[in-house]
């Protein structure tokens, strides 16, 4: 009985498949042909159980709504400081600081804008409130 390696199998998974941008992330699509794969090279004689198949797909699934929820948090915590004045780390000798306009998201992550430029959460240094400006006393009213 001959048996292929995983390797050779009809859809091989490669780093540049499996591996997103930075994060270097598994997707639900990685996570199924790698199952597929295991399933298709298993010993005949020793079966994987189900119920550790299951475990599996039961920990991917947490995994991935973990990773769901802690986008969402970043999100939420980007929109708050829109209004607030911050300050900034450019890069290792720059600093720029200026109010939040707005958050835009770059590959899933997002990030804000202060004057004019997109800046990652992680370059934030410190946040204070926006202190408004006094409002002019209104011109033409007379108090007798």
């Amino acid at each position: 009985m001959q048996v292929t390696s995983a390797t050779s199998a009809t859809n091989p998974i490669t780093s540049t498949d499996s591996l997103t941008g930075s994060s270097q992330a598994l997707s639900q699509k990685d996570f199924l042909q790698l199952m597929v794969t295991q399933m298709q090279n298993q010993n005949p004689l020793d079966p994987q159980s189900d119920t550790q198949m299951a475990a599996e797909m039961a920990q991917f699934t947490s995994l991935q709504q973990s990773s769901s929820m802690a986008s969402s948090l970043s999100m939420i915590q980007a929109n708050n400081l829109v209004g607030s004045t911050v300050n900034v780390q450019v890069d290792s000798q720059t600093m720029t600081n200026g109010v939040v306009q707005g958050v835009v998201l770059r590959n899933g992550t997002p990030e804000i804008l202060v004057n004019g430029a997109a800046y990652n959460l992680s370059q934030l240094i410190s946040v204070a409130p926006t202190v408004a400006a006094p409002a002019a006393a209104s011109q033409g009213s007379t108090t007798p």
